[in-house]
This record gives C-alpha cells, structure tokens and sequence, in this order.
C-alpha cells in the first residue's frame, strides 16, 4: 500500500473572547393600552374591511353629533322664545303697568284734593283701584324674580313706600275736608315721595325687565352655527363615502348611506327653515311690538306726569318754583310742559312705528287730544295768573270743557293703541316659538335613524368579504 503523506502541523485555534459577567435582561416597558389600540387600528386601517369599519364608525358619530349639537341649540332657542312670550315680556308690561298705576293715583289723588269735599266717587274709586292694581302687579313681579336679584330688592322697596305713601295721601284728605291749609303740605309731601322715590323704584324696575327681554331675544334669535357646521360636515362625508364606495365597487347607490344622507338632509334643512321662521317671527315681533309697546308706555307714563304736575301747579299756588337759565318758573308747571314736550315726541314715534291703520288710528287721535289740552291749558293758566283761581279750577277738573277731558282721552286711546300692540306682539312672537315646535325631538330621533342606516350601509359592503 503507498504511503499516504504527512498532514503539515496546523496553528492552534485563537482563545475565544473574555465573556462578560452574565446579567439578568432588562424588562421591556409594559404599553399602554390605547398604544395597542393605536396600533391595532393602523393594522386594521391597511386592509379595506378594516378600512370601512372605521368609515362607518366616523360617519355614525359625525351623524348622531350633529343630531345632538341641533338638539340642544334648538332646545335653548324655543326656551327663551317661550320667555319672550310668556314670561319677559308680560313682565315688562306689568312694570310698565306698576309705573302707570302710582303716576295714575297721584294724579287721582291731586285730583281729588282739588275738589275738597266734592271729591267725586269716581275719582275715589280710580285712587282705589290704581292702588290696588300696583299692590296686585309688585305681587306678581315678586313671584317671578329671582330672589337675590336687583329687581327683587326694587319690588321690595316699592311694597315698603306704598303704605307709606297712601298713609300721606289719607292725611291730606283728611286736613282737606276740616279746611286745614297743612293738608296741601301733606299732599306735597306724598308727591314728593312718590316723585323722588317710587317712580324712579319703578322706572328702574321697568328698565330691568326690559333688558332680561333684550337678553331673551338674544338668545332665541343667533343662529346656530354649531349645528350647522356639523350638519355640512356629516353631509360632505356621506357623499364622500358613497363615491369612494362607486370607485370600488362601480355601484351607484348604498341604501343605507342613502337613507342617512335623506335623514341628514332633513335635519338641516329643517333646522335653517325653522329658524329662520322663528327668527323672522320674533324679529317683528320685536320690531312691530315690544318697539311701540315701550314708546306707547313711556307716553302714557309722560301724560300722567303732565296730568299730575297740571293739578300740583294749582295746588301749590306758586309755593314752588324754580330757576332755569336765570328765570323764575313756577316748579309744577315747568315740569308739566317738559311732560307734554315728552309725550308729543313719544306720540310721534309711535306714529312712525305704526304698521297699520288700527295701530295708527289711536295715535292720530292722542295727538289730537295733547294739542287741544295744550290749549286749554294755557287758558287756566292764564285765568290762574289773574287772580281767578276758581276758573282756573274749572278749567282742569271741571266737568266740561276741561283739561281733565283731554287727559282722559289721551289715555283712552294709548290703552286703545297699547292693546293693538299688544295683540300684534303675541301673534308674531307665537308665530316664531311655534316654528321651533318639535324641531330638538325630531332632529334626534333622525340623527339616531341616520347613524343606523350608516351603519348598517357599511354593513352591507362588509358582508362581501365573508
């Protein structure tokens, strides 16, 4: 056999690496689980049933948010148009009212005192009734105030003055009938208090309600921009979704996307026409009620004022005066002719704000009546001046041809021109809550139907791939 030959020497393998001391691995950080969710949903968002469960997911919440969002908007707007209606604007008019009834019996009052004891039962009964009529109207602001309100301090104010006041008027009558001249002083002093302290409580009160109606009619009438930004969005994608699902499928229609883009549709619509309508509604009833029923008060209120300064300057018999502009004037009759100088501008803007002959009408003729109690007015004051002071009487509270007529028929026909309004008012204000009728209802219960059928159309798409 040959002899195989010798395998040559080979160098000895290198020493292998010092190994590091072994340590324990150290613990991984433990994820959270919307981390595990954020990634399950990437990993779901790379295959297309993945894709369209979260589509159906995104369209049925953009549905049932912009059914909520119109919900409770709607609900706040036909909230505060119901207060407009029943709530802050007969307010207003009952403050209106507590202010015409005190001006009302001051003058019943003077009235009264000027005739002595011939006082007429119906000028009796009229003080009586003003009286009671304010008593009855604090009573009624009272139950409907907030209790740490400021108009709640006003009513208690004026409910402390008025015994007080019908207190001084009693002693004045009573003076009166005995001959006593200290109860003109006493009639002065009733004035004074209702002049300087219960008609001011009671104009402030009036301005209270006034601003809590303005503050009604801000919230009833903005527009809801909210819902309707949700309601274009939920819209543009659902028509978005129904052409990404034409793309791939080259089907036109998805019933059930179809159906909650219908129902969707509807809630906008119905949510700008309505309230617009509402809107509308309440904006004339605004504009051709609670305008002219603010100036026919504040005319009515200007002629009790006239009316009680004109019976205060014969009762005074000059004993006030005051100066202006360096002139003497006697203090009754300078404040009775910046009273009829008020009630002319009042009556002129309610003309101008009058929409229709009814409305218009009285107005005309109030002013008809302050033109001619002007006259008549400068004529007892002239008669006054002579000396001829009974004349003079009879010129203002006579039975004919009196000043007192004119008063009457003023007042007669701003009630007359107020109850228009009034009627104006609450049909146009019914009008716009009623346009908000069953709109927060209905827009959740579609909301609720368009998200199902949302759902249920990316239902359908995901069934073929089963």
């Amino acid at each position: 056999m040959p002899t195989l030959p010798a395998v040559p020497a080979q160098p000895a393998p290198p020493a292998p690496p010092a190994q590091a001391p072994h340590s324990p691995a150290e613990p991984q950080p433990r994820r959270t689980a919307f981390a595990e969710g954020l990634d399950q949903l990437r990993a779901a968002a790379t295959t297309e049933p993945g894709r369209l469960r979260i589509i159906g997911a995104l369209l049925a919440l953009l549905v049932v948010a912009f059914g909520a969002v119109t919900a409770w908007q709607m609900t706040d707007r036909a909230a505060a148009a119901d207060d407009v209606l029943t709530r802050s604007q007969p307010l207003s008019s009952d403050a209106a009212d507590i202010y015409r009834s005190l001006a009302d019996a001051n003058t019943a009052a003077s009235s009264g005192f000027l005739a002595g004891g011939q006082e007429s039962a119906a000028s009796r009964d009229r003080y009586e009734k003003d009286i009671r009529t304010a008593a009855e109207k604090l009573v009624n602001a009272a139950a409907n105030s907030d209790p740490d309100s400021p108009s709640a301090a006003t009513i208690a104010k004026l409910n402390r003055l008025l015994p007080e006041y019908k207190g001084l008027v009693e002693r004045a009558r009573t003076y009166n009938r005995q001959g006593f001249p200290v109860g003109g002083a006493y009639l002065r002093y009733a004035n004074e208090k209702m002049q300087e302290e219960m008609l001011p409580a009671a104009e402030d009160l009036y301005k209270k309600e006034n601003q809590r109606l303005s503050a009604d009619y801000g919230d009833a009438t903005p527009y809801p921009w909210a819902a309707i930004a949700l309601g274009i969005a939920a819209l543009a994608a659902l028509a978005w979704a129904q052409h990404r699902n034409y793309q791939r499928t080259n089907r036109v229609l998805n019933h059930g996307l179809v159906a909650a883009t219908a129902t969707a549709t509807v809630v906008l619509l119905w949510l700008v026409v309505g309230h617009s309508v509402a809107r509308a509604g309440l904006n004339d009833s605004y504009d051709h009620g609670v305008r002219s029923l603010n100036v026919l008060h504040d005319a009515r209120i200007a002629s009790l004022k006239a009316r009680g300064n004109e019976n205060l300057t014969l009762v005074a018999r000059g004993a006030e005066t005051k100066k202006v502009g360096g002139e003497t004037y006697d203090a009754y009759d300078y404040d009775f002719r910046t009273d009829i100088d008020a009630l002319g501008k009042y009556l002129a803007a309610a003309g101008e704000l009058a929409d229709d002959a009814s409305g218009e009408s009285p107005v005309t003729a109030a002013v008809g009546n302050m033109t001619e109690w002007k006259k008549r007015h400068t004529a007892a004051r002239d008669q006054d001046e002579k000396g001829n002071y009974q004349e003079a009487l009879k010129r203002v509270i006579g039975s004919e041809n009196a000043t007192g007529e004119c008063f009457d028929s003023v007042d007669e026909n701003l009630r007359t021109a107020l109850a228009h309004e009034e009627t104006e008012f609450k049909r146009a204000a019914g009008d716009g809550r009623d346009a908000l009728t069953g709109l927060s209802a209905g827009a959740a219960v579609l909301a609720v139907l368009g998200a199902a059928g949302a759902v249920l159309g990316i239902g359908r798409r995901l069934s073929e791939y089963r």
